[in-house]
């Protein structure tokens, strides 16, 4: 009789069929529908170790995990474990049984060393799909800490004209808020080189044929690299840089002007291609509802791995769209 009310308790603990299948129906689910995370496996640092014990999990199945808890706004090793004891949820993410809080937390430490190499994988999945457009886009924002993150800073936000608590991420955007680069900086008024080193990792992924900017990116150095890789580069002329100012409004008259004599940049359509600078504000926006608002890790190297974890999403998201985007009866992923 024990054996049997044993078994009756164990089944009682088990999703049902019901459970299953509303599960399948699921946002969450639908983020692992059309991609796979093998790739994972070939990085060194997810290799287990020569000697001891064999990792208990692999890391897709935990890289699944974290996606599903951004996407739900849960953040830190104990709450992720926590939700993960979830059967509907562990089972989602493909485990066999629910992983420990050492398995959790091992893994985060590994992927904070690849982070941004995970996330140079799933922006060359999403430009095999075709996710690209011509148009490149650049631009900073802030990253808000907890006032307990040692190694945060006050910072000042010029757009907002406010001084804030955290740090600042560069990000290239294009397409359907695709971020394709991007650098986790100490604040949001990054340097140039800062600047310099995104620009050539986004045109690393695909050549665009604009680079669009605001008046931060108004430098010599920038605007010279882009059209000698063939790119326009379209940044509002910043009278303040010099004592004797131009009479013009885009830098890249200016570099046409004195390299080229046969192109002449037509001024409206300038203004129309500077007018899609707007859709970097509207990737930001995305990408801080996947995790990069607020950060809830502390210190440098936890914060930076939370913030490309966010660009992670966001990336899975878009091509969770586009997967399903052809199908009416799909649930199209917002965020």
């Amino acid at each position: 009789m024990a054996t049997v009310s044993t078994s009756a308790s164990s089944l009682q603990e088990e999703p049902s069929i019901d459970e299953f299948f509303n599960l399948v129906a699921t946002e969450t689910l639908a983020l692992f529908e059309h991609l796979e995370f093998d790739f994972l496996t070939d990085f060194d640092v997810f290799a287990p170790a020569r000697r001891g014990r064999t990792r208990d999990h692999h890391p897709p199945e935990l890289f699944r995990a974290f996606l599903h808890c951004y996407y739900k706004d849960i953040y830190g090793i104990r709450p992720v474990t926590r939700e993960l004891q979830n059967t509907i949820v562990w089972l989602s993410c493909g485990f066999d049984r629910p992983p420990s809080r050492d398995a959790v937390d091992r893994f985060l430490t590994d992927l904070e060393h690849v982070v941004d190499e995970v996330f140079d994988c799933l922006v060359e999945q999403a430009a095999a799909r075709g996710l690209l457009d011509l148009t490149y886009r650049i631009d900073s924002t802030d990253v808000r800490a907890m006032p307990a993150d040692p190694d945060a800073s006050k910072c000042y936000d010029p757009t907002a004209d406010e001084y804030y608590y955290g740090y600042g991420c560069t990000i290239v955007s294009t397409g359907s808020k695709i971020p394709i680069a991007a650098e986790f900086t100490e604040s949001k008024q990054a340097p140039e080189e800062t600047a310099m080193r995104v620009t050539r990792d986004a045109l690393a992924v695909a050549q665009p044929l604009w680079m669009v900017g605001d008046s931060a990116y108004d430098t010599l150095d920038w605007h010279d690299h882009l059209l000698a890789a063939g790119v326009v580069p379209v940044a509002p002329y910043n009278p303040r840089n010099t004592d004797e100012p131009l009479d013009i409004e885009y830098r890249v008259e200016d570099r046409i002007e004195e390299h080229s004599e046969d192109v002449q940049p037509k001024q409206s359509t300038l203004d129309e291609t500077y007018n899609r600078r707007t859709q970097v504000e509207r990737t930001n926006d995305s990408v801080k509802d996947c995790g990069l608002g607020t950060l809830r890790a502390r210190g440098r190297v936890h914060a930076r791995a939370q913030v490309f974890l966010a660009l992670c999403l966001r990336l899975v998201v878009a091509i969770t769209n586009y997967e399903r985007g052809d199908n009416p009866g799909s649930t199209i992923i917002t965020v």
